[in-house]
Protein backbone atom coordinates (compact mmCIF):
# COMPACT_ATOMS: atom_id res chain seq x y z
CA UNK A 1 0.00 0.00 0.00
CA UNK A 2 3.00 2.29 0.41
CA UNK A 3 3.57 2.29 -3.36
CA UNK A 4 0.11 3.52 -4.39
CA UNK A 5 0.42 6.82 -6.26
CA UNK A 6 -2.92 7.15 -8.10
CA UNK A 7 -6.41 6.02 -7.08
CA UNK A 8 -9.68 5.99 -8.96
CA UNK A 9 -12.58 6.23 -6.52
CA UNK A 10 -16.07 5.39 -7.76
CA UNK A 11 -18.39 6.84 -5.12
CA UNK A 12 -21.94 5.69 -4.41
CA UNK A 13 -24.50 5.74 -1.61
CA UNK A 14 -23.27 2.69 0.31
CA UNK A 15 -20.52 0.74 -1.47
CA UNK A 16 -17.49 2.53 -2.98
CA UNK A 17 -15.01 1.00 -5.43
CA UNK A 18 -11.26 1.68 -5.18
CA UNK A 19 -8.71 1.11 -7.95
CA UNK A 20 -5.12 2.03 -7.09
CA UNK A 21 -1.91 1.81 -9.12
CA UNK A 22 1.76 2.54 -8.52
CA UNK A 23 4.05 4.87 -10.47
CA UNK A 24 4.59 2.23 -13.16
CA UNK A 25 0.85 1.70 -13.66
CA UNK A 26 0.73 -1.71 -11.93
CA UNK A 27 -2.51 -2.43 -10.08
CA UNK A 28 -1.87 -2.46 -6.33
CA UNK A 29 -5.36 -2.37 -4.87
CA UNK A 30 -8.77 -3.19 -6.30
CA UNK A 31 -11.48 -3.52 -3.69
CA UNK A 32 -14.86 -2.39 -2.44
CA UNK A 33 -15.34 -0.21 0.62
CA UNK A 34 -18.44 0.43 2.64
CA UNK A 35 -19.14 4.07 3.29
CA UNK A 36 -18.00 4.03 6.92
CA UNK A 37 -14.61 2.55 5.98
CA UNK A 38 -13.70 5.07 3.24
CA UNK A 39 -11.98 7.71 5.36
CA UNK A 40 -10.16 5.20 7.63
CA UNK A 41 -8.83 3.49 4.48
CA UNK A 42 -7.41 6.72 3.05
CA UNK A 43 -6.00 7.78 6.43
CA UNK A 44 -3.59 4.84 6.23
CA UNK A 45 -2.34 5.80 2.74
CA UNK A 46 0.51 8.20 2.02
CA UNK A 47 -0.52 11.33 0.06
CA UNK A 48 -1.55 10.32 -3.45
CA UNK A 49 -3.59 11.52 -6.43
CA UNK A 50 -7.29 10.60 -6.19
CA UNK A 51 -9.71 10.92 -9.10
CA UNK A 52 -13.50 11.16 -8.59
CA UNK A 53 -16.34 11.72 -11.02
CA UNK A 54 -17.99 15.09 -10.39
CA UNK A 55 -21.47 14.65 -8.93
CA UNK A 56 -23.61 15.97 -6.09
CA UNK A 57 -21.65 14.36 -3.22
CA UNK A 58 -18.19 14.46 -4.85
CA UNK A 59 -17.43 17.92 -3.42
CA UNK A 60 -17.96 16.60 0.11
CA UNK A 61 -15.58 13.70 -0.43
CA UNK A 62 -13.07 15.99 -2.11
CA UNK A 63 -12.97 18.26 0.93
CA UNK A 64 -12.65 15.30 3.31
CA UNK A 65 -9.83 13.63 1.36
CA UNK A 66 -7.96 16.91 0.89
CA UNK A 67 -8.05 17.37 4.65
CA UNK A 68 -6.15 14.05 4.90
CA UNK A 69 -3.36 15.43 2.68
CA UNK A 70 -4.35 13.84 -0.63
CA UNK A 71 -4.61 15.58 -4.00
CA UNK A 72 -8.18 15.24 -5.30
CA UNK A 73 -9.35 15.98 -8.83
CA UNK A 74 -12.97 15.91 -9.92
CA UNK A 75 -13.82 15.10 -13.53
CA UNK A 76 -17.06 15.29 -15.53
CA UNK A 77 -18.49 11.80 -15.94
CA UNK A 78 -18.82 12.31 -19.70
CA UNK A 79 -15.05 12.73 -19.98
CA UNK A 80 -14.39 9.55 -18.00
CA UNK A 81 -16.74 7.33 -20.00
CA UNK A 82 -14.37 6.87 -23.02
CA UNK A 83 -11.87 5.14 -20.70
CA UNK A 84 -14.35 2.44 -19.61
CA UNK A 85 -13.37 -0.92 -21.13
CA UNK A 86 -16.25 -3.03 -22.46
CA UNK A 87 -18.92 -3.74 -19.83
CA UNK A 88 -19.85 -1.09 -17.28
CA UNK A 89 -19.62 -1.92 -13.59
CA UNK A 90 -18.16 -0.31 -10.47
CA UNK A 91 -14.74 -1.92 -10.90
CA UNK A 92 -14.52 -0.84 -14.54
CA UNK A 93 -15.64 2.67 -13.62
CA UNK A 94 -12.99 2.98 -10.90
CA UNK A 95 -10.30 1.76 -13.30
CA UNK A 96 -11.44 4.29 -15.93
CA UNK A 97 -11.37 7.10 -13.34
CA UNK A 98 -7.85 6.07 -12.32
CA UNK A 99 -6.69 6.23 -15.92
CA UNK A 100 -8.54 9.43 -16.83
CA UNK A 101 -7.19 11.43 -13.88
CA UNK A 102 -3.63 11.02 -15.15
CA UNK A 103 -4.36 12.38 -18.65
CA UNK A 104 -2.53 15.63 -19.34
CA UNK A 105 -5.41 17.14 -21.32
CA UNK A 106 -8.18 16.13 -18.92
CA UNK A 107 -10.52 18.90 -17.72
CA UNK A 108 -11.18 19.05 -14.00
CA UNK A 109 -13.93 20.53 -11.83
CA UNK A 110 -12.94 22.79 -8.95
CA UNK A 111 -14.16 21.73 -5.50
CA UNK A 112 -16.98 23.88 -4.15
CA UNK A 113 -16.97 25.29 -0.63
CA UNK A 114 -19.70 24.72 1.93
CA UNK A 115 -20.95 28.28 1.36
CA UNK A 116 -21.22 27.77 -2.40
CA UNK A 117 -23.14 24.53 -1.99
CA UNK A 118 -25.46 26.19 0.53
CA UNK A 119 -26.22 29.02 -1.91
CA UNK A 120 -26.91 26.53 -4.70
CA UNK A 121 -29.29 24.71 -2.37
CA UNK A 122 -31.15 28.00 -1.88
CA UNK A 123 -31.56 28.32 -5.64
CA UNK A 124 -32.56 24.69 -6.17
CA UNK A 125 -35.14 24.79 -3.39
CA UNK A 126 -36.62 28.05 -4.66
CA UNK A 127 -36.75 26.64 -8.19
CA UNK A 128 -38.56 23.55 -6.90
CA UNK A 129 -41.17 25.74 -5.20
CA UNK A 130 -41.65 27.72 -8.42
CA UNK A 131 -42.25 24.52 -10.38
CA UNK A 132 -44.73 23.36 -7.75
CA UNK A 133 -46.46 26.75 -7.89
CA UNK A 134 -46.84 26.43 -11.67
CA UNK A 135 -48.24 22.92 -11.28
CA UNK A 136 -50.80 24.06 -8.69
CA UNK A 137 -51.90 27.02 -10.84
CA UNK A 138 -52.35 24.74 -13.85
CA UNK A 139 -54.34 22.30 -11.72
CA UNK A 140 -56.67 25.07 -10.48
CA UNK A 141 -57.27 26.32 -14.01
CA UNK A 142 -57.85 22.82 -15.38
CA UNK A 143 -60.26 21.76 -12.63
CA UNK A 144 -62.37 24.90 -12.90
CA UNK A 145 -62.37 24.75 -16.71
CA UNK A 146 -64.19 21.40 -16.39
CA UNK A 147 -67.11 23.37 -14.93
CA UNK A 148 -66.90 26.11 -17.54
CA UNK A 149 -65.15 28.59 -15.24
CA UNK A 150 -62.20 30.26 -16.97
CA UNK A 151 -60.14 33.41 -16.42
CA UNK A 152 -57.49 35.43 -18.29
CA UNK A 153 -53.89 34.27 -18.27
CA UNK A 154 -51.73 35.77 -15.55
CA UNK A 155 -51.71 36.45 -11.84
CA UNK A 156 -54.99 38.39 -11.87
CA UNK A 157 -56.72 35.52 -13.64
CA UNK A 158 -55.80 33.08 -10.89
CA UNK A 159 -57.06 35.53 -8.27
CA UNK A 160 -60.39 35.73 -10.11
CA UNK A 161 -60.71 31.96 -10.05
CA UNK A 162 -59.93 31.79 -6.33
CA UNK A 163 -62.55 34.49 -5.69
CA UNK A 164 -65.11 32.29 -7.42
CA UNK A 165 -64.10 29.37 -5.21
CA UNK A 166 -64.36 31.53 -2.07
CA UNK A 167 -67.91 32.67 -2.98
CA UNK A 168 -70.37 30.09 -1.57
CA UNK A 169 -73.18 31.79 -3.48
CA UNK A 170 -71.70 30.79 -6.85
CA UNK A 171 -73.61 27.63 -7.71
CA UNK A 172 -71.53 26.74 -10.78
CA UNK A 173 -69.16 24.82 -8.54
CA UNK A 174 -70.30 21.77 -6.49
CA UNK A 175 -69.33 21.67 -2.82
CA UNK A 176 -66.90 18.76 -3.22
CA UNK A 177 -65.10 20.46 -6.12
CA UNK A 178 -65.08 23.74 -4.18
CA UNK A 179 -63.33 22.05 -1.23
CA UNK A 180 -60.70 20.51 -3.52
CA UNK A 181 -59.87 23.76 -5.31
CA UNK A 182 -59.88 25.68 -2.02
CA UNK A 183 -57.21 23.30 -0.73
CA UNK A 184 -55.17 23.93 -3.86
CA UNK A 185 -55.61 27.66 -3.30
CA UNK A 186 -54.25 27.35 0.24
CA UNK A 187 -51.32 25.37 -1.11
CA UNK A 188 -50.67 28.11 -3.68
CA UNK A 189 -50.58 30.81 -1.01
CA UNK A 190 -48.14 28.74 1.05
CA UNK A 191 -45.84 28.28 -1.95
CA UNK A 192 -45.90 32.01 -2.70
CA UNK A 193 -44.87 32.75 0.89
CA UNK A 194 -42.03 30.21 0.69
CA UNK A 195 -40.76 31.66 -2.60
CA UNK A 196 -40.77 35.16 -1.11
CA UNK A 197 -38.85 33.87 1.91
CA UNK A 198 -36.19 32.29 -0.29
CA UNK A 199 -35.95 35.46 -2.39
CA UNK A 200 -35.01 37.29 0.81
CA UNK A 201 -32.43 34.64 1.73
CA UNK A 202 -30.83 34.87 -1.72
CA UNK A 203 -30.77 38.66 -1.47
CA UNK A 204 -29.09 38.44 1.95
CA UNK A 205 -26.44 36.07 0.54
CA UNK A 206 -25.95 38.44 -2.39
CA UNK A 207 -25.32 41.40 -0.10
CA UNK A 208 -22.73 39.42 1.88
CA UNK A 209 -20.71 38.47 -1.24
CA UNK A 210 -18.41 41.04 -2.81
CA UNK A 211 -18.08 39.01 -6.04
CA UNK A 212 -21.84 38.75 -6.37
CA UNK A 213 -22.28 42.51 -5.92
CA UNK A 214 -19.69 43.17 -8.65
CA UNK A 215 -21.50 40.87 -11.09
CA UNK A 216 -24.81 42.60 -10.32
CA UNK A 217 -23.46 45.72 -12.06
CA UNK A 218 -23.57 43.99 -15.48
CA UNK A 219 -26.72 44.87 -17.48
CA UNK A 220 -28.90 41.75 -17.55
CA UNK A 221 -27.43 40.28 -14.37
CA UNK A 222 -29.48 40.55 -11.19
CA UNK A 223 -29.00 39.14 -7.67
CA UNK A 224 -30.38 35.72 -8.66
CA UNK A 225 -27.95 35.22 -11.55
CA UNK A 226 -25.04 36.82 -9.69
CA UNK A 227 -25.38 34.55 -6.65
CA UNK A 228 -25.94 31.48 -8.84
CA UNK A 229 -22.75 32.26 -10.77
CA UNK A 230 -20.61 32.77 -7.67
CA UNK A 231 -21.97 29.54 -6.16
CA UNK A 232 -21.64 27.46 -9.34
CA UNK A 233 -18.19 28.56 -10.52
CA UNK A 234 -15.65 27.57 -7.88
CA UNK A 235 -12.66 28.62 -10.01
CA UNK A 236 -13.34 30.92 -12.99
CA UNK A 237 -9.67 30.63 -14.05
CA UNK A 238 -10.29 26.96 -14.82
CA UNK A 239 -11.86 28.16 -18.08
CA UNK A 240 -9.22 29.10 -20.64
CA UNK A 241 -11.40 31.77 -22.25
CA UNK A 242 -14.81 33.38 -22.18
CA UNK A 243 -15.92 31.15 -25.03
CA UNK A 244 -15.07 28.03 -23.01
CA UNK A 245 -17.20 29.41 -20.20
CA UNK A 246 -20.11 30.05 -22.59
CA UNK A 247 -19.68 26.55 -24.01
CA UNK A 248 -19.84 25.14 -20.47
CA UNK A 249 -23.18 26.88 -19.97
CA UNK A 250 -24.39 25.75 -23.41
CA UNK A 251 -24.72 29.14 -25.13
CA UNK A 252 -22.49 28.44 -28.14
CA UNK A 253 -23.46 26.76 -31.45
CA UNK A 254 -22.94 23.06 -32.00
CA UNK A 255 -20.28 22.35 -34.60
CA UNK A 256 -20.47 19.88 -37.47
CA UNK A 257 -17.26 21.06 -39.16
CA UNK A 258 -15.06 18.92 -41.37
CA UNK A 259 -12.49 19.37 -44.13
CA UNK A 260 -11.89 23.01 -43.27
CA UNK A 261 -15.57 23.79 -43.77
CA UNK A 262 -17.23 25.35 -40.71
CA UNK A 263 -20.83 24.34 -40.14
CA UNK A 264 -22.57 25.73 -37.05
CA UNK A 265 -26.00 24.72 -35.79
CA UNK A 266 -28.20 25.69 -32.86
CA UNK A 267 -26.82 26.17 -29.36
CA UNK A 268 -25.56 23.01 -27.66
CA UNK A 269 -27.70 23.38 -24.49
CA UNK A 270 -25.01 21.56 -22.54
CA UNK A 271 -24.02 22.41 -19.00
CA UNK A 272 -26.21 24.01 -16.37
CA UNK A 273 -29.77 24.53 -17.61
CA UNK A 274 -30.61 26.76 -14.65
CA UNK A 275 -27.73 29.17 -15.35
CA UNK A 276 -28.57 29.19 -19.05
CA UNK A 277 -32.19 30.12 -18.35
CA UNK A 278 -31.10 32.97 -16.06
CA UNK A 279 -28.68 34.33 -18.67
CA UNK A 280 -31.39 34.17 -21.35
CA UNK A 281 -33.94 35.89 -19.13
CA UNK A 282 -31.44 38.64 -18.34
CA UNK A 283 -30.66 39.15 -22.03
CA UNK A 284 -34.37 39.38 -22.87
CA UNK A 285 -34.77 42.01 -20.13
CA UNK A 286 -31.95 44.08 -21.67
CA UNK A 287 -33.56 43.82 -25.12
CA UNK A 288 -36.97 44.75 -23.77
CA UNK A 289 -35.53 47.81 -22.02
CA UNK A 290 -33.62 48.78 -25.16
CA UNK A 291 -36.76 48.57 -27.31
CA UNK A 292 -38.66 50.83 -24.90
CA UNK A 293 -35.94 53.41 -24.28
CA UNK A 294 -34.09 53.18 -27.59
CA UNK A 295 -31.05 51.25 -28.77
CA UNK A 296 -28.93 54.13 -30.11
CA UNK A 297 -26.35 53.64 -27.31
CA UNK A 298 -26.07 49.91 -28.11
CA UNK A 299 -24.91 49.76 -31.75
CA UNK A 300 -24.00 46.07 -31.59
CA UNK A 301 -27.44 45.13 -30.24
CA UNK A 302 -29.16 47.48 -32.69
CA UNK A 303 -27.48 45.86 -35.68
CA UNK A 304 -28.21 42.39 -34.33
CA UNK A 305 -31.92 43.07 -33.80
CA UNK A 306 -32.14 44.48 -37.33
CA UNK A 307 -31.10 41.19 -38.92
CA UNK A 308 -32.11 38.51 -36.39
CA UNK A 309 -35.29 37.63 -34.44
CA UNK A 310 -35.51 38.76 -30.84
CA UNK A 311 -34.91 35.36 -29.25
CA UNK A 312 -31.91 34.65 -31.46
CA UNK A 313 -30.49 38.04 -30.48
CA UNK A 314 -31.19 37.21 -26.82
CA UNK A 315 -29.02 34.08 -27.03
CA UNK A 316 -26.19 36.05 -28.65
CA UNK A 317 -26.48 38.72 -25.95
CA UNK A 318 -26.58 36.06 -23.21
CA UNK A 319 -23.35 34.65 -24.65
CA UNK A 320 -21.80 38.12 -24.49
CA UNK A 321 -22.96 38.64 -20.89
CA UNK A 322 -21.54 35.26 -19.87
CA UNK A 323 -18.14 36.16 -21.29
CA UNK A 324 -18.12 39.46 -19.42
CA UNK A 325 -19.11 37.71 -16.20
CA UNK A 326 -16.29 35.18 -16.55
CA UNK A 327 -13.72 37.92 -17.18
CA UNK A 328 -14.89 39.89 -14.14
CA UNK A 329 -14.76 36.83 -11.88
CA UNK A 330 -11.34 35.72 -13.12
CA UNK A 331 -9.78 39.19 -12.76
CA UNK A 332 -11.78 40.37 -9.71
CA UNK A 333 -12.70 43.54 -11.63
CA UNK A 334 -15.75 45.76 -11.60
CA UNK A 335 -17.98 46.32 -14.63
CA UNK A 336 -16.81 49.05 -17.00
CA UNK A 337 -19.28 50.44 -19.50
CA UNK A 338 -18.20 50.31 -23.17
CA UNK A 339 -17.43 53.65 -24.77
CA UNK A 340 -20.56 53.41 -26.93
CA UNK A 341 -22.73 53.15 -23.83
CA UNK A 342 -20.94 55.83 -21.85
CA UNK A 343 -21.28 58.39 -24.67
Amino acid sequence: MQTVTTIGLDIAKSVFQVHGVDAAGNVIVRRQLKRRYVLPFFQKLPPCLIGIEACASSHHWSRELKALGHTVRLMPAAYVKPYVKRQKNDAADAEAICEAVTRANMRFVATKTLEQQSCLMLHRTRHLFIRQQTAVINAIRAHLAEFGIVAPVGRNGVEQLLNVVADPGDKRLPDVARACVATLGAQLQMLKARILEFDRLIMAWHRSSEASKRLDEIPGVGPALATALVASVADPKAFRSGRNFSAWIGLVPKQHSSGGKDKLGSISKQGDRYLRSLFTAGALAVIRYAKIHGTKHRPWLTALLARRPTKVAAIALANKIARMARAMMARSERYREPVALAA
